[in-house]
């Protein structure tokens, strides 16, 4: 593929179906290549304005698109795979320039999207679907929740921005997203994608902006009926506090906090060295699933480490568009501040570098590279380091001395998204899958391993307990009972003490005689 270069035609929000430019400008967005900062994609404008527009059309368009029948519904989700099908190459290029990845990455997540896309409409359908029982005139409908309101992340820019808003919309519900201010290219990208695909004008709304701004009018708009947050556990509890007077309205939170891998003795270390160091390192740390943390016995540490820090040292660091690399750079400079605070942190608590993470700056193009971090946690000392989510490219190693010490440990982590666990053939699976606490639970695979087709609960400070996977449509809709009687009325079933059709010779109501105005009372 060629990297182009050329500077993308910024084109506004998207507002009932058009592209807009605001009349009133609030800020601007810099679009740069964080893996070749003289890459500019321009400037973005953003306007709060645009959320009240925005908000106000998808009403419209929500009680509309609720009324269109499931299965016209699903024909609109197979036109937008198509339009991504058709612009894969474009979209596969934007990635990798917004966010840096190495193109092979970029192109396994349009891949994935295609593949969750696929799933909407296979199984999703089925989901939603009015359940009929079969002792009663009665039925189960799932109803769309109305305007659903979205806030997606830069790490699968597309992937989360294009399932979410496909799920939301399948379930009848119109969506307004904000694309993280990292990638606006791509939140455009999805929205031309979904304008291809003749869908009813107001169904599809995308604003651009900063979270302080435009993202904090979005989700504190009164006319909003749902809400889906993915970023961090600051943002998740940012925007609780932001909607604590709206207890009503649904929100799923997913802060991801990444993952833990669990190594026991008899292990295939080969196996569980390559799954923990792709899972730490791909996407430059920076996934919501990323192995974080790693629980070894130390029967295996040794040999375990040693295998880990010669294979780290020899990934391939570098611009996304070259041939290849396994791991790009973080997506700012802050980005990589944080991390080599995290990692001075570490060292000043006493914990042992086992493989230093360094910034990078002698590389071929300027952007902001760093090289991976292994950090020996002395976790019995007192300063464990198990309750924050560490920055980019960084693996802590927690060695134990038995299993029942493991789990009890991993049980500890305030995040429990996702769980790799490496044990022997030995082990009593059952028992250590039934104390383990964790959202996803993966054998001899890494933590970024997922299925749409599967569930997803993040655990702890993970998620708000809302299922992931294809349960998220359920989340965009709530169960409505129906029930219906068309017989004709029969006065002997009514209950007792109704008196129904019985003679009565006293009134209903007595009239004040002082009152009265020489009215006739029918009774």
């Amino acid at each position: 593929m060629d990297d182009t270069r050329d500077r993308l035609v910024r084109k506004g929000d998207y507002v009932y179906g058009s592209f807009i430019r605001p009349e009133q400008v609030d800020g601007y967005i810099n679009g740069i290549n964080p893996g070749d900062r003289s890459d500019v994609l321009g400037r973005f404008c953003f306007s709060e304005a645009s959320v009240d527009d925005a908000v106000d059309h998808a009403r419209v368009a929500a009680r509309i698109w609720g009324a269109v029948p499931l299965t016209d519904r699903a024909h609109g989700l197979r036109r937008f795979r198509q339009a991504i099908a058709k612009g894969r190459e474009r979209l596969v290029s934007m990635i990798t320039r917004e966010t840096g990845k190495p193109i092979w990455e970029s192109r396994s997540e349009v891949i994935e999207t295609l593949k969750s896309l696929d799933v909407l409409i296979e199984k999703g359908v089925e989901r939603i679907a009015p359940i009929e029982l079969n002792d009663q005139p009665g039925r189960t409908e799932r109803m769309p929740r109305g305007v659903v309101a979205m806030l997606t992340p830069y790490n699968q820019p597309a992937l989360i921005t294009a399932t979410y808003s496909a799920a939301a919309i399948l379930a009848g519900n119109s969506v307004i997203y904000k694309p993280s201010k990292f990638t606006p290219g791509v939140g455009q990208l999805i929205a031309e994608l979904w304008d291809q695909c003749r869908m009813p004008r107001g169904v599809v709304n995308m604003v651009q902006g900063s979270g302080s701004g435009v993202g904090k009018k979005l989700i504190t708009h009164p006319d909003i009926d749902g809400l889906v947050v993915t970023g961090s556990f600051a943002t998740a509890m940012e925007v609780r506090r932001q909607v604590f007077d709206r207890p009503e309205l649904p929100v799923v939170y997913e802060s991801g906090g990444k993952g833990i891998a669990m190594v026991l003795d008899g292990a295939d270390l080969e196996r569980a060295t390559y799954e923990v160091m792709t899972g730490a390192f791909m996407t430059t740390g920076q996934r919501h699933d990323t192995t974080a943390r790693v629980i070894v016995e130390k029967s295996v540490l040794e040999p375990f480490l040693s295998r880990l820090v010669e294979q780290t040292r020899r990934l391939e660091i570098g611009y996304g568009f070259d041939g290849d690399v396994f791991m790009g750079p973080l997506i700012s400079e802050n980005a990589r501040s944080r991390f080599r605070r995290y990692g001075r942190a570490l060292e000043k608590k006493g914990h042992k570098a086992i493989l230093e993470g360094q910034s990078l700056t002698r590389t071929s193009r300027r952007g902001f590279y760093v090289s991976p971090a292994i950090h020996e946690v002395d976790w019995m000392a007192g300063s464990a380091f198990l309750n924050e989510e560490p920055p980019g490219p960084t693996l802590l190693v927690y060695p134990v001395s038995s299993l029942d010490e493991a789990i009890a440990l991993h049980n500890q982590a305030y995040y429990r998204l996702s769980t790799a666990l490496f044990p022997s053939e030995d082990h009593d699976m059952e028992y250590i899958s039934g104390r383990l606490r964790t959202g996803r639970l993966l054998v001899n695979r890494a933590t970024t391993t997922r299925a749409l087709t599967l569930p997803c609960v993040g655990l702890g400070r993970s998620g708000s307990g809302n299922e992931g996977g294809i349960g998220l449509i359920e989340e965009m809709t709530y169960p409505r009972a129906q029930m219906v009687e068309m017989r004709p009325f029969d006065p002997t079933y009514t209950l007792p003490g109704t008196h129904w059709g019985d003679e009565r010779s006293d009134p209903l109501i007595e009239l004040d005689p002082v009152a009265d105005t020489g009215a006739e009372l029918k009774h």
